[in-house]
């Protein structure tokens, strides 16, 4: 120890992208084993502070759901060296800053931003909080009320209501089970009615869990390292430690009875869809070898040959993506969502039939190096030439990457992905297995033919059992359909050398001008990132001389979006963009990302174009589902 605190050693320096000018620092309090990772920025105008706290809803006692989101809502009032209430908001607010807060199953994380001229005070303010806050008597009800508010907004939400419904279907011993929330009846109606004092259980849970060594805390400041350091050290030296162990809970959520079983639910919209969920081994434990981002790649996938391309020919589903959630070192769950159109309703099995038949393609055409090896390229480009993202957001990204990675990856997460291990990446395949998972259908269509409500949202629900023989037979007699890998990615960029520029530029030159078009450019010289962009006009002189001529024009951009996306789709894999518009005199097409292969997607997109037909059954499908997205709040859609 040196002074009030440990420095990193060069051992655990922390790896940064190329182009990041941000100095970083990792000290240890020595007063309280606090962790702290420091960020100078002398170019920044906002300054932020993040504190992440290794306790979340998972540690609720029983019968007080809710109560460290609760705690949350209550720690952010006043503290005994500030104890106006609200007065840290004020200030916050005052000084051209937010501020906010949440709680997940593991964690609660408390942050701000402010002006940079400001950034003392609110950080002595924000320190309060951990070292004595009030949690005064008088805020109780007020926010309970608040939490209560959140919750109910939540009621309406299918994200919400379905996401508790996965966690309703889980062992009533697991924390995963929990009601993480709360509202007025976890926190209030019954506590009182069983002669608990809600505050003191909040007092007595802040004491037990709120611990110093439990707590990873963000400053990002303009300031250099040192004076970083030094007011860390004067502000957050206080913070108590108890030296309170980490939550634990290694047993798995899901036991065979909450497995090989498809849920009806009735959601809050019209839309239909359905997911498909297994428990895997959390691919956290294997950042470097990415098993599961590699079978999420190849699932997701939207080229020639997907699975979704198949299911979009065939007119079932307007959207699919893959996704890792609840992910720890202790469990995780692997699920695949897609979006059904009304026709692919009716096929539901049919396309769960295609799903298993697509993960068999996968298993039978072995392992791919190649693939890992264009997954690896990708992630390194996308993390050394990253924008640079607002102090917040940066902060708390890190904080809570502080609880799982080392050290040196606390900025590179799973984004520099090293090490090809097949075996892995069998092992995790062969937990996506139609016994090992459970089926969410979600449609209005059943509405009144449920059996079951989950009692913290209200949603309808049944189950139906599906054995192992039911579970084959129901396999049996999948689509013909040419199902088949993707092909090598010619997107991705490799030479990212920067063009010289002898001068800066301040406004584009025109280079080409002829009776049909003008071309104007204008070199990048403030960002030095191998990146361009392309914008081209079309100037249809029919294209908005009417509404119905305006409405046609929008018509006739999705229809050429959907017709691009399978062959758009490596490039966006490949940080390559496009967007095409309707704009008041016709349409516009946007391209940008890395400029080596930037001209590749551009042609692409000028020769789809050219070639471009309407099919009657795509015209249905994308006036289906641009009618839905014009008429209900993005909110509102059905997501699980």
């Amino acid at each position: 120890m040196t002074g009030a605190a440990a420095v990193v050693g060069v051992a655990d320096e922390i790896v940064k992208a190329r182009n990041d000018d941000r100095e970083y620092r990792r000290i240890v309090l020595e007063k309280n084993s606090l962790e702290v990772l420091l960020i100078s920025d002398p170019d920044t105008d906002k300054c932020a502070a993040s504190m992440n706290v290794g306790v979340g809803y998972f540690c609720d006692p029983p019968g007080l759901e809710g109560l460290a989101h609760f705690l949350e809502h209550m720690l952010f009032f006043a503290s005994e060296k500030y104890p106006l209430e609200d007065s840290f908001l004020k200030y916050i607010t005052e000084h051209g800053g937010g501020t906010n807060a949440f709680t997940s199953s593991r964690d609660t994380n408390y942050h701000f931003d402010v002006n940079a001229d400001s950034f003392e005070e609110a950080l002595d303010r924000f320190a309060q909080f951990f070292i004595k806050p009030l949690l005064s008597e008088d805020a109780v009800e007020r926010e309970i009320k608040a939490v209560d508010s959140e919750n109910q907004k939540n009621l309406l939400s299918d994200t919400w209501r379905l996401n508790q419904l996965c966690k309703h279907l889980s062992k009533d011993s697991h924390p995963f089970h929990k009601f993480g929330t709360g509202n007025r009846d976890s926190l209030e109606v019954r506590p009182k009615s069983n002669g608990v004092n809600v505050r003191d259980e909040l007092i007595k849970f802040y004491k037990e869990h709120y611990s110093a060594n439990l707590m990873n805390l963000v400053v990002y400041g303009k300031k250099p390292l040192d004076k970083l350091q030094a007011l860390v050290e004067d502000k957050f030296q206080d913070i108590r430690n108890i030296e309170q162990s980490c939550f634990i809970f290694s047993d798995q959520p899901l036991s065979l009875e909450h497995l090989q079983m498809l849920i009806r639910v009735v959601p809050i919209c019209d839309d239909h869809a359905i997911k498909v969920e297994w428990p895997i081994t959390p691919g956290i434990r294997h950042y470097k070898e990415i098993p599961t981002e590699y079978l999420g790649h190849l699932i997701g996938h939207e080229g020639e040959g997907s699975l979704f391309y198949i299911l979009k020919k065939l007119g079932w589903a307007t959207s699919l993506w893959t996704d890792e959630y609840s992910s720890n070192m202790d469990f995780a769950f692997f699920q695949v969502f897609i979006d059904l159109t009304d026709a692919g309703q009716e096929h539901m099995e049919d396309i769960v039939r295609l799903l298993f038949k697509y993960i068999d393609l996968i298993r039978h055409s072995g392992i791919c190096k190649w693939i890992f090896d264009e997954m690896a390229a990708i992630s390194k480009m996308a993390f050394h030439y990253q924008d640079k993202t607002p102090p917040l957001g940066y902060s708390v990204g890190i904080a809570s990457n502080m609880t799982i990675f080392p050290t040196r990856d606390w900025l590179v997460t799973s984004s520099l992905p090293s090490e090809f291990n097949p075996s892995l990446i069998r092992t995790m395949l062969e937990e996506l297995s139609p016994t090992n998972c459970r089926i969410f259908w979600a449609s209005k269509n059943f509405d009144g033919q449920t059996d079951l409500v989950e009692p913290w949202y209200g949603t309808a629900y049944s189950i139906e059992r599906l054995t192992e023989s039911s579970i084959k037979k129901w396999m049996e007699g999948v689509p013909d359909e040419n199902l088949h890998l993707p092909v090598p990615n010619r997107f991705i960029a490799s030479d990212v050398s920067l063009k010289k520029v002898q001068e800066k530029v301040k406004f584009p030159v025109l280079l080409r001008k002829s009776p049909y078009s003008l071309l104007w450019y204008k070199p990048d010289t403030m960002f030095s990132v191998p990146k361009a962009s392309v914008t081209i006009r079309f100037r249809c002189p029919n294209a908005c001389y009417s509404l119905e001529a305006g409405v046609l024009t929008d018509i006739f951009t999705w229809l050429l979006s959907d017709y691009l996306n399978e062959c758009a789709y490596y490039a966006d894999l490949a940080d390559l963009g496009y967007n095409i518009s309707s704009t008041s005199s016709g349409f516009q097409i946007s391209v940008g990302g890395y400029n080596h292969k930037l001209r590749i997607l551009l042609e692409t997109v000028l020769e789809h174009i050219a070639k471009f037909e309407v099919k009657p059954d795509r015209f249905s499908v994308i006036k289906e589902l641009e009618i839905l997205m014009q008429l209900e709040p993005k909110e509102v859609k059905l997501k699980f």
